[in-house]
């Protein structure tokens, strides 16, 4: 079994060093860069080897794999890096047969930016198919749709994806050396299977008494399944997320990772706009009214689109199960209180707490990158849409955000 990273910035080195550090020799991690130059400063300066800071302690590990996408005519063509090459020579490098991989992809980890990940998951279209694992770390939403409408539209050839919702805090003290900043939790889940497979199947298991029912690796495949092959990748990519203990990784039901990523999507769509436009750190904020007053708007927005959102789905699934079966007898969940406004603006405060931390998004604007607004606050107008409820906090946020980076810095005053 082979395991690929694709995006190595904080989250994707950590991720990428605890799979080594986790994984026995005979499964593979290869770290991924889009161009030979970006393998080639990588090499000079970790020489294959990722360290991860803890508390002014640092641990190395070594033993990747590195491949680069654009040394290739074909499309999805891994090249293995040559590390004996000078700068000048990648220009003009021509790999031998041997280094050009062409082969399946049976796991690939996406930690990239969500505003680049259908470009790069295009691009490995040709090595992904329905053995295929895709783990998405992103704590936007909306990303995976995007990907099912864009890049694989067939669901019969789909890979399998596993969404994650990420809270370990790190960040990129150089290249290869990352800071585990504040440890957290890594919840991640199953997308339901198109070719209708329970991963879920054991927490239904009416044989069980509720205290005993838990996932089991055994509902995804086991040996002798007729389907073993087609699930296997799956299978051992999960057991792999499974070993990552010091990330606080945890297999959970997929309804309760989709409450997770609503509640870490709700804390950026605050977070990180309002920081890029004030140009502050994350503890500056909900010091005045203002700030405190755009923070409950948007937790109230926010909580609202859920609520109508899982009445719409809770609907649908009712409707699904035929005229002969009562609604009324059907136990249907209420709201989670952790989706309630009030809830939800405590957890963006818990979150502010961290004084020191610059956004991602105050990164983006200073240094005159593309924001990432069209997954946080963007997600929620479409959403709005959707349903039927206006948005027009998120909306504004939204164009003020727009507002803010089509202003180049050295004309602001």
């Amino acid at each position: 079994m082979g395991f690929y990273v694709l995006g190595l910035g904080a989250v994707g080195t950590l991720i990428a060093y605890h799979l080594r550090a986790a994984l026995p020799p005979s499964q593979s991690v290869t770290l991924i860069h889009k161009s030979y130059k970006n393998a080639w400063v990588a090499h000079r300066r970790c020489r294959g080897v990722l360290s991860v800071e803890t508390g002014g302690v640092i641990q190395k590990c070594g033993g990747f794999q590195v491949e680069v996408l654009e040394k290739h005519d074909r499309p999805g063509t891994g090249v293995v890096f040559n590390p004996s090459l000078t700068r000048e020579q990648t220009s003009n490098y021509v790999p031998a047969v041997d280094d050009i991989h062409t082969d399946p992809i049976e796991a690939v980890f996406v930690t990239a930016r969500m505003i680049k990940t259908t470009g790069l998951l295009s691009q490995l279209l040709p090595r992904l198919n329905a053995n295929s694992t895709v783990v998405l770390f992103q704590n936007g939403m909306g990303i995976f749709e995007e990907l099912v409408q864009q890049v694989f539209r067939n669901p019969e050839t789909r890979p399998n994806f596993i969404l994650a919702s990420n809270t370990n805090g790190a960040w990129l003290k150089g290249t290869g050396h990352v800071v585990h900043a504040e440890h957290g939790s890594l919840e991640f889940g199953i997308v339901s299977d198109p070719r209708k497979r329970d991963f879920e199947a054991s927490l239904t298991d009416e044989t069980k008494p509720k205290y005993e029912r838990h996932l089991s690796l055994d509902d995804i495949t086991r040996p002798g399944d007729p389907s073993y092959d087609q699930y296997r990748g799956l299978r051992e990519t999960v057991e792999a997320l499974n070993s990552l203990d010091t990330l606080g990784a945890k297999w959970c039901p997929m309804a309760d990772v989709q409450n997770a990523m609503r509640r870490k999507l709700v804390v950026d769509a605050v977070i990180e706009p309002l920081t890029a436009l004030m140009a502050c750190r994350n503890g500056a904020l909900f010091r005045d009214r203002g700030s405190a007053s755009i923070l409950q708007n948007v937790c109230k927005e926010a909580s609202e689109l859920f609520r109508a959102q899982l009445e719409k789905e809770t609907k649908s699934w009712i409707d699904a199960l035929g005229s002969d079966v009562d609604p009324s007898q059907i136990p249907v969940g209420r709201m989670p209180f952790e989706l309630e406004a009030k809830h939800l603006s405590e957890e963006v405060r818990r979150a502010a707490r961290r004084r020191g931390n610059i956004s991602t998004m105050l990164f983006d604007i200073t240094h005159d990158r593309p924001t990432e607004i069209q997954y946080l606050n963007g997600y929620l107008v479409g959403l709005g849409k959707h349903l039927g409820i206006p948005t027009p906090v998120n909306m504004t946020l939204c164009n003020l955000v727009h507002m803010r980076r089509a202003v180049p810095v050295e004309r602001r005053l």
